[in-house]
């Protein structure tokens, strides 16, 4: 199934997810909408806690019990991810969508040697010999950086350092040139060359195949060289969204602001970081209102009432009812 003209490749509408605990009900994403569209690159970020990762399961089908989509949409060509069966989400799954997990073991088996893995992540999904199977395979190990291919190949997972691991996993995940690409924090054990490197073929992915590619990263600077369009996600809620250098520059969300305040910078050489007071809350202990409310600067009674996720300028979404307008006008 292809999307039609103009449509969007993915669309994420009110998904939630839950957990039902012994200790109560955790809501880890928690009315989520979003869209990425063909050849785009959406950045999710926010703090570890925030439901980025548990949106990215939930989309490919991988949430396990007690936890489960209870809510939303989640709309991949048109079709609803959220009903679908078992197996077809298994036919989706490494071929129309692949997954890029923060630990390459999640991808790869210990026991098989990566040509053996590669192969078949290849003819599970099209009719393709063994030996165009393995050009393809040596490809995708040469776009990732991975020196001698060939050799590589006849390799077992335990005979590569971490970070090459990593490259193996990512590998894997562009072999079919899936429609859409979910990026939990990939090049996080990487070294910042070979990271400048999976940047770029993902980007050339996105720019020459039309892959749709979802980066989930508490990075800001990862993003901000990569993404088009960025959500900024705080205690299973999208809190601002928008597109990525407007953001970015502009932030009007307090929490968005909190955060690039903290990262160091060259234009602030010598002057102590903002911080952002406190720790997030407890998914089972949220505050009344706005959960970023015991946190923020702004707060005020007004904040004890939840916020609506608003339109607050021409393409930026944020849910505060204090939002820093003067200084984004000012800018």
């Amino acid at each position: 199934m292809t999307a039609a003209n103009g449509a969007p490749t993915l669309v994420v509408d009110g998904l939630q997810t839950h957990f039902h605990t012994r200790a109560g009900l955790l809501k880890a994403v928690d009315g989520v909408s979003f869209t990425v569209e063909k050849g785009r690159i959406l950045g999710l970020v926010g703090e570890s806690g925030s439901g980025k990762s548990v949106t990215g399961f939930s989309i490919i089908g991988l949430v396990d019990p007690p936890g489960r989509v209870v809510g939303g949409r989640i709309l991949f060509n048109g079709e609803d991810l959220a009903q679908a069966s078992e197996s077809r989400l298994r036919d989706l799954r490494g071929n129309r969508i692949a997954m890029i997990f923060q630990d390459p073991m999640m991808t790869l088996n210990p026991v098989l040697r990566i040509d053996t893995q590669m192969v078949e992540a290849l003819q599970a999904h099209q009719k393709m010999d063994r030996a165009t199977a393995l050009a393809r395979a040596r490809d995708a190990l040469g776009q990732v950086g991975i020196p001698s291919p060939d050799e590589r190949l006849k390799s077992y997972p335990h005979q590569f350092s971490g970070g090459m691991r990593q490259r193996v996993a990512i590998a894997i995940a562009l072999l079919n040139r899936p429609d859409v690409i979910i990026a939990d924090e990939p090049t996080t054990a990487l070294d910042v060359t070979i990271q400048a490197q999976i940047l770029f073929e993902a980007q050339k992915l996105c720019r020459e195949v039309g892959t749709a590619l979802i980066w989930i990263t508490h990075d800001l600077s990862v993003v901000a060289g990569l993404a088009d369009e960025i959500c900024v996600m705080y205690a299973g809620k999208v809190v601002e969204q928008g597109a990525v250098d407007r953001v970015l520059d502009h932030p009007l969300h307090p929490y968005t602001r909190g955060l690039i305040g903290s990262v160091p910078s060259r234009n602030r050489r010598g002057q102590p970081l903002t911080q952002i007071p406190g720790m997030a809350p407890s998914p089972l202990a949220l505050p009344a209102g706005c959960s970023f409310r015991p946190r923020c600067p702004r707060a005020d009674e007004g904040c004890k009432v939840p916020p609506p996720m608003a339109e607050l300028a021409p393409g930026r979404y944020a849910r505060c009812i204090h939002p820093h307008l003067e200084e984004a006008a000012a800018a």
